[in-house]
Parts: structure tokens; sequence; C-alpha cells
């Protein structure tokens, strides 16, 4: 078996080996930030559980939103990089240990992002029916460990809990036609799927006013603008007078500019008249859940309690409840880290400790060679971008410390090395172009655009003969 890690381009002194462990944005603005400067000559390693990078550019972002997934093209440049290579279908935790990264690379990043949902913490939501959007967004975007059969859309009306960017992506797909829905990458077996929805209505629940929200403008110009669906938004809940907003003139410069602009969209979409759309999206503020009801062993309705802003800014229930006759419950209520073996993590904040990248043990004192950038090291926060800025933040970091970790690392033991000895299989940058290829194949015998997604396990190891 060829070695997946030749020798670095560079010529002179030895570079200084870095493994960035998650494909994601942050890792590959890792990869960047390490190879974009001349100072200390590096090799970089991507590592990825999956034979496929880009995270949650692949995998998180709406099928419909091609413009963000031309992030893409820009993360492929880095990946192509002499310095940097991807290594592929290596499980940190499970191929690989702490000890075995420790032995073959003077420093680690960690970014491995924030991948699971957090929960509401009401009564019923355990129910079958009652689900994270996170495992809806995975199976909309074709992440392999999403079964065809997770979701059936058997359910007239549907719940969304949450009100970020995310909530609304998942809204928009629930709301669409599969043929508005068809020049996307979706896999086909899930976008057959989505044609024989019988979805009709979606409802949209956030606990706080549209003040508060935490979608961005041009997520909810998408969902205002559906073509094949009516956005209903009332308009007694958009009817706000800011300069009263948290007591007079003086607090109305604190409600931020996107808040003004969100509050002016629904402003200018309330109160519209109903039409005859096969589909309805409606916008619930000041709506948290108290409970899923089930029936038959599944959801059929969720407990709405009105809530209202205290003097502090807290939301707090009004005892006022109502019952939406729903048949799935999806709950977007933000992402949150999971812990990585052998790796410090932060159980409140769901994060790995750091100070300026530097990963800290549980006494606060900085773990040799352990660094974190992306979600894993602030929280769910931020755009794609943001993750850039934030990695070249680590990024420097990790080269201030360049000459003490060249000091501390004995001799270095080759990663595809322990991998042979173990007998475990690996995918380089070539397995992903051969992927990338086949999707694009795909796109064009559906004729369905630039590329559809290969859908499960089993056509990934179709396309790289396994």
């Amino acid at each position: 078996m060829s070695y997946l890690i030749p020798e670095t381009q560079n010529t002179g002194p030895a570079p200084l080996r870095v493994a960035v462990v998650g494909s994601g944005p942050a890792g590959i603005y890792a990869a960047d930030a390490l190879t974009r400067q001349q100072r200390v000559p590096v090799a970089v390693d991507v590592l990825d559980r999956l034979p496929t990078p880009y995270g949650l550019v692949r995998y998180g972002v709406a099928p419909d939103h091609t413009k963000i997934k031309g992030v893409a093209r820009a993360l492929r440049e880095v990946l192509e990089h002499p310095d940097v290579r991807f290594v592929g279908g290596v499980e940190f935790g499970r191929d690989i240990t702490r000890q075995d990264l420790e032995r073959s690379y003077h420093a680690v990043v960690y970014a491995t992002g924030a991948s699971v949902d957090r929960r509401m913490h009401v009564p019923g939501e355990e129910l079958p029916g009652s689900v994270a959007a996170t495992d809806f967004v995975n199976w909309y975007c074709g992440h392999p460990d999403s079964e065809l059969e997770r979701f059936v859309l058997d359910a007239e009306e549907v719940a969304i809990v949450g009100a970020g960017n995310v909530a609304l992506d998942v809204a928009r797909v629930l709301a669409k036609t599969a043929d508005e829905l068809s020049h996307t990458d979706i896999p086909q077996p899930v976008l057959d799927v989505l044609a024989a929805s019988k979805v009709r209505t979606v409802h949209l629940l956030a606990r706080r006013g549209p003040l508060q929200a935490k979608f961005t403008a041009p997520e909810l110009r998408d969902l205002l603008g559906l073509p094949g669906a009516d956005v209903v938004v009332d308009p007694a809940q958009v009817d706000i007078d800011l300069t009263a907003v948290g007591g007079g003139e003086a607090e109305t410069a604190q409600v931020s500019r996107a808040a003004r602009t969100n509050l002016k969209l629904l402003r200018e979409h309330s109160g519209r008249p109903v039409g005859e759309a096969p589909r309805s999206v409606r916008l619930h503020f000041w709506s948290r859940p108290v409970e899923v009801l089930g029936q038959d062993g599944r959801v059929r309705a969720v407990r709405v309690e009105h809530t209202r802003l205290d003097e502090e800014g807290r939301v707090r229930g009004t005892g006022e409840t109502t019952e939406l006759p729903v048949g799935m419950v999806l709950r977007s209520v933000g992402y949150a880290g999971t812990p990585l073996p052998q790796v410090p993590f932060d159980e409140q904040a769901m994060t790995v400790p750091e100070e300026a990248g530097r990963v800290l043990d549980p006494e606060g004192r900085p773990v040799p060679g352990a660094y974190v950038a992306g979600w894993l090291k602030r929280g769910a926060t931020g755009v794609i971008g943001t993750n850039k800025s934030d990695a070249a933040a680590t990024v420097r970091t990790l080269l201030e410390d360049a000459p003490a970790l060249r000091e501390a690392a004995g001799e270095l033991v080759a990663l595809e090395k322990v991998l042979d000895e173990r007998g475990l299989s690996y995918s380089g940058y070539e397995d992903w172009l051969r992927i990338d290829a086949a999707e694009a194949r795909q796109g064009e015998e559906l004729d369905r655009g630039e590329r559809v997604k290969l859908h499960g396990w089993e056509a990934y190891r179709r396309v790289l003969g396994e």
C-alpha cells in the first residue's frame, strides 16, 4: 500500500507536522492558515471519519443554497495545496487515539465542530415523531449515516421548534415542492420521499419575539418568498414600537440593525391574505413547547405556552397554552459539541476548554501540542466565514509554540504506518475526487444540474471499489 503522506514539498528545515481532526470549514481553514504563512515550514494532514471533506458545508447547508455551497470550491483549493493531505475514513477515538497522534505529529488541532442537537427538556420529547432537526438536515443533505427510512413525511402538520437559520432551512425544504428542489444536489431517493410528502402546514415556534430571533435577513427573505407556499405572519406579533423597546428612545439604538431588518421584512409580509397555495408556513413568536403529546405511541400534538420577557430579559411563561395538532416535531434549538476521547471537555458549555486556542486540562493548564478551532472551541455561533478568523487565531498561537513543540517531540511515526499495522483502510483526496465525479455523472444522467449526491454507505463503497 502506498503511503498517504509523502515527503513534504518544502526544502530546508524539517516541517512542523500538524494533524487537523475534522475536515469541515474550521479544520480546512486551519490548514489554510498554516500553509499560507512562510515563517515555519509545515506538513498538514486533515483527518476525517468520512471519505468526503467539507463537513457542514456538505452536510449542513441547505441544498437550495447553492451560492453558500460555493465555499466548497475555496476549501478544495486548500486540500490541493502540496503540503496538505486529506486522510478520510479514519475516526478519532476508534481508529486512532490521542496517543497515536502525539506520536505522529508535533501538534494536533481538534476541529470536529458541534454536530448534535440540544434538547428541549419537555415531557414527550422522546416520542416517535419527535426528532432533532439535525437528523432531518443530515437526511436531506445525504449524510451516509442517515437511513432513507428515517423520515416518511406522512403527517399533514409539522412543528419546528427554533428561530435560527437551520429552523428556516428545514421549514423551507418541507414547504417546497419536489420540482422546486429538483435542481439541487439532494439524493434522488430523498427527493422521491419529499415528492410524496403529505406535509401541508409547517408551524415555526419561537419562544421569543421577532427582535430576538437568530435567523438572518437573507434566510428570512428566502422563506417569505416561497413561490408555492403561504407564509403567515400575525400582524399583532410584529407591531412593535422600537422607541418603546427597553424603555424609550435611549434604548432604540440597542436594537440591532439585523433585528430591525428582520422586523421590517416581517411587517411588510404580515397580514397578507392566505391564498390557495398547497402548503403554508405559520410563524408563532412568543411560543414555547411545554409538552409533546402522543397517541398510539406517536406524536399527535404539541402543547405550546405563550411567553413574554421579564424586566431582566428572561423568557417567562404566561400560563396560557394552546395545542397544535402536529404529527411530527423537529427541535432546532441549537447545535452542541460532543466530547472526544481523552480530550478535555466542558459539559456545561459543550466545548473544549481553551485559551487562545490552546486546549486546557481540568486544572486550567495547556495540554502540550493540543489546540482547538471552530464550533468545538467557541460553541455553535457565527457563520461559515467566522471559522476562518477563528482558525487563524488558533494557528497564530500554534506557530508561537512551534519551537517548544519541536523540542518536546521525539522521533515521529508516520500515521499511515500506524494504520497499516492495524490493518485499517483509509482513503485519500483522490478517492474523494472519485466520489465527486460520480455525483457529477448522476446530476447529468438525471438531468438535475451540477451534481446529485450519492445516498448511503453502500453507494460510496461501490464508487471506491471496496
